[in-house]
Parts: C-alpha cells; structure tokens; sequence
C-alpha cells in the first residue's frame, strides 16, 4: 500500500517521503480501516520533528528516530477488516475516529478509538473532526462550563479552537475568541460574541473576568492569565506552544504550583480518544450545533506541505489531507 513515512525527525518536507509499505498488522481488537481522508494536527508535527525534546526522554516520540513511522492521526474511511474480539463494526461500515498511521491507504485504529462516520457529513469532513472535535468537548467539561458562564478561548480559530467556539457557545456560554486580525471575522462568524486581536491587544490585560480561560495556543503565563479569571475561575491548558527543549513543560508546572496557593483552579488537560467521546461529538454535529471548517486540503503525496501549514501557517480551522478523493 502507498503511505508517508518517516524514518527521521525534521521539517515535514525533509522527512516525510510517499512509498510503498506492508500493509498494517491487525490486533484482536483492531479494525482495519480503508482510508479516504485524514488530516493534519498540532499533534502530527511535534512527532514528525520530535519536539519538544523533554518528550523523547519519556518514551513518547523515540530518543533517536520515531517510534511511528507513519505519521497522521484523524481517520475516516470504511472498514475492510475487524480483528477477532471486535463487535459493533462491520465491513463496509463508514467510520472516522483516531489512530496512529493514517496518512496511509490502510490504517489499523483501535476499536475504541473509532465511531460510526456522521452522516451529514462526507469524509473529508468526517476526518477533520475527531481530535480537534474530542480536545475541544474534553476541555470545556474538564472546566465545567455551564449556560450563562464567560470563557476565553485563545487560539479561537485554530483546529481545535474552531470546535470549541461553536461548542461553548452551543453550552449558552458568553464566548471571547482571540485571533489574529486577519481571523477576527472567522472567530465571529464561529460564533464568538466577542474577539481579541492578539496581535494589537493583551488578552491577559486586567479588565474582563472570565468563568474559564481555554489556553490553546500562545505562551501566555498561567500568572498571567490569572489576572482574567473570577475568584474561582478555571484555566485549561491544552499543550499550546513553548519552547524547543520543554515545550509547555514550564506553563503546567507553574500552574501546578500556583494551583496550591489561589482560589482559581490552574490545570492541563490532554485528550482521551474514546467511542465514547467521538459518539458526544457526533450528536453535537447531527444537531447542527458544530460543523468542521476546512481551511485546506492536499492529496497523500503532498501531506508534508498539510503539516507545514498546520506548524507554520496559522490556518482557520483544519487541514485535511485526502487519500482517496
């Protein structure tokens, strides 16, 4: 089967070539999944360069050259195959869901990783929802945000900032996005009541309190983003930047320590890929509430310029990458 692989870290374009590879083993609970699109994430070239490096030394990314030598993570597309302690899916069955090595035209995906595909929308759509879509429910859950509540989200109209826009406003919140001036109109028609052009304007400055503060992108301190939430306001952290050797290591670890002297609750959260949670997101699609934006789309053979423009691009919304258009 044609698949990306990468036998090295780097620059996407550097390290990323198409050829022709085994097709995947099938685990007794795996599927089997027949590709039609994937997409490209934050997540995809933080292992494609291995950084932050503080992350090689856990055991994430490899120390020396990647554990995953087929990047790519959202998945849709139909299954082909279902390993033996599989229920629920059956071949032909149009699912998307996350799994390691979908920038390929066969995927092994986890069953409980996976969910029917939604049928309102197609699969270049479908592929660019799960793990923006499931970072973005996680997290306002994770902060309890209720109907009436405040939330800023930085990185509005980034791929997981798109969804929780549209989501925190669907749970009757009073949504603020930040964004670059030339994503204002993005955020506002997403659904934001308010912006912040974050290239004129500090979305940290004293002024306007909020319920929770959803750090997706940016290097803005967890002291910092204190001084905007009420007395017992919440911040979720979700990766975001920071440097080449710790990446957002330092932020987590001083809200950790903040967390024990304030009334607010400073935290991360990394998402957990479940049936489960692709099921929510989906009931939240089939009701209108959330639609994926796509800001670009690239054939397998050019998915190294997809996670370029992810890294380096500041796109609106998600890049896809279509394997079989």
């Amino acid at each position: 089967m044609k698949a990306i692989v990468q036998l090295r870290y780097g620059p996407p374009r550097d390290v990323l070539a198409l050829t022709d590879v085994d097709m995947p083993t099938l685990g007794d609970d795996d599927v089997l999944v027949r590709v039609v699109a994937s997409s490209a994430n934050p997540w995809d070239w933080h292992f494609i360069l291995g950084e932050p490096l503080v992350f090689r030394t856990f055991g994430i990314g490899g120390l020396r050259r990647p554990h995953f030598t087929i990047p790519g993570g959202d998945v849709a597309g139909v299954v082909e195959r279902a390993g033996r302690d599989v229920s629920g899916f059956e071949v032909g069955d149009e699912v998307y869901g996350f799994g390691h090595g979908a920038f390929a035209e066969f995927v092994a995906v986890p069953a409980a990783s996976l969910a029917p595909k939604p049928a309102s929308l197609s699969f270049e759509q479908s592929a660019a929802v799960p793990l923006a879509a499931m970072t973005a429910l996680q997290c306002l859950k994770a902060g309890a945000l209720e109907s009436g509540q405040r939330a800023l989200i930085i990185g509005a109209t980034g791929g997981v900032g798109s969804f929780a826009v549209q989501i925190a406003r669907h749970l009757g919140a009073e949504v603020t996005g930040v964004a670059s001036t030339v994503n204002l109109d993005v955020a506002r028609d997403l659904g934001a009541h308010r912006v912040i052009d974050y290239l004129t304007e500090d979305p940290t400055a004293p002024g306007a309190r909020y319920d929770l503060v959803l750090q997706l992108a940016g290097t803005y301190s967890p002291r910092a983003i204190r001084r905007t939430l009420t007395p017992r306001g919440t911040l979720i952290q979700s990766f975001g930047d920071g440097s080449r050797w710790f990446g957002p290591v330092g932020n987590i670890a001083m809200a950790s320590i903040l967390n024990t002297v304030v009334s607010q609750r400073l935290t991360a959260y990394e998402a957990t890929e479940t049936t489960e949670s692709l099921q929510e997101v989906t009931a939240l699609i089939e009701a209108g509430a959330v639609k994926p934006l796509i800001h670009r789309s690239f054939p397998l053979a050019e998915a190294a310029e997809a996670v370029a423009l992810v890294r380096d691009g500041r796109p609106a919304g998600k890049v896809t990458v279509l394997v079989a258009p």
